[in-house]
């Protein structure tokens, strides 16, 4: 299987990241651990969490996605060797705090590797941008735990174009880590966010870019053609805003490409996202099998140029 290099890290992968997001929330832990061991056995090998993960739900309070992945790699310490750990921090914890400061990471970095079960994060990234500390300060303690190898290679989520320009900027002057990745809100339905100077950015600094909701929360499977089709789907209201005549030529576009290329929408929305020249991988989820099968075989799906072109213009920023 290709294996794609994220930035100029050396951190090789399949082109498709497993999202740690639904560990914890809609898949509890064995189905969680069935679905890595699943990803792995099927040649698979990066796995992106963040240590909010998922304090969304209620009782939760954050770390129970990578809690579940320490605990799998607690059964079977093997897998480590198998598997590319990323997790986050930045985001507000619970009685903990938030934000890019180095006590903050610091003590992010340390909870991350005891809830995760490893002595080393092969990627860590700055969750959100923190105007409010100095990027030489977040950059400088990136650089002390790499140094003390807790850390493997940095990244960042959720930046704009100029912030992490000077981010590049800093760490060449200053001899510090550079982000080697960026994870962006990135998809058919959402184009404008990502495309022009961000993704600029990254192609001419040579930063792998890892998108998230590369599915548009389930919308581009195809399966939410109407707002009845949304129902009391846990992310209906991130599906229903899509229900409109561009979503649906979006959906066409997807429905031609599928049956050229005996596959499904979900499939073809990768393999677009995958044959972008400045994708690395998209960030995908699963909560059973069947899900993780459709997946894992879109790195199989070739598109041609007619098919490329049509989803281009049916998705086009308005």
């Amino acid at each position: 299987m290709e294996k794609r290099k994220l930035g100029k890290s050396g951190i090789e992968f399949a082109p498709i990241a497993f999202g740690g997001n639904v560990f914890g929330w809609t898949a509890d832990e064995a189905t969680s651990h069935k679905l890595l061991d699943a990803f792995v056995d099927a040649g698979f090998s990066f796995i992106d969490t963040a240590d909010v993960y998922s304090r969304w739900v209620p009782g939760h309070k954050g770390g129970e996605s990578e809690t579940i992945i320490g605990n799998w790699l607690k059964k079977d310490p093997a897998k480590r060797k198998k598997v590319q750990i990323a997790t986050k921090c930045g985001m507000e914890m619970p009685a903990v705090g938030q934000g890019l400061s180095r006590a903050h990471i610091v003590k992010s970095v340390d909870a991350s590797l005891k809830r995760l079960n490893t002595d080393r994060i092969d990627l860590f990234q700055s969750h959100k941008d923190d105007a409010a500390t100095p990027q030489e300060e977040t950059l400088s303690t990136y650089g002390e735990l790499v140094k003390a190898g807790k850390l493997g290679a940095i990244g960042a989520s959720n930046f704009d174009a100029k912030r992490l320009a000077e981010a590049a900027a800093i760490s060449k002057a200053k001899g510090l880590p550079r982000y080697e990745s960026l994870q962006p809100h990135y998809n058919l339905m959402e184009r404008g966010l990502f495309e022009g100077e961000l993704e600029n950015e990254c192609l001419k600094e040579g930063i792998g870019v890892i998108p998230y909701y590369s599915l548009a929360s389930g919308f581009l499977s195809g399966k939410y053609r109407s707002e009845a089709d949304v129902g009391d789907a846990k992310r209906g209201g991130g599906v229903k805003k899509y229900i409109n005549p561009k979503g649906m030529a979006v959906l066409k576009a997807l429905d031609d490409a599928a049956k050229k290329t005996g596959s499904n929408p979900t499939q073809v929305a990768l393999a677009w996202l995958m044959q972008r020249k400045s994708i690395t991988a998209p960030i995908v989820s699963a909560t059973s099998l069947q899900q993780l099968k459709d997946l894992i075989a879109s790195p199989g799906i070739k598109l041609d140029p007619e098919s490329v072109a049509a989803l281009d213009k049916a998705s086009a920023p308005a």
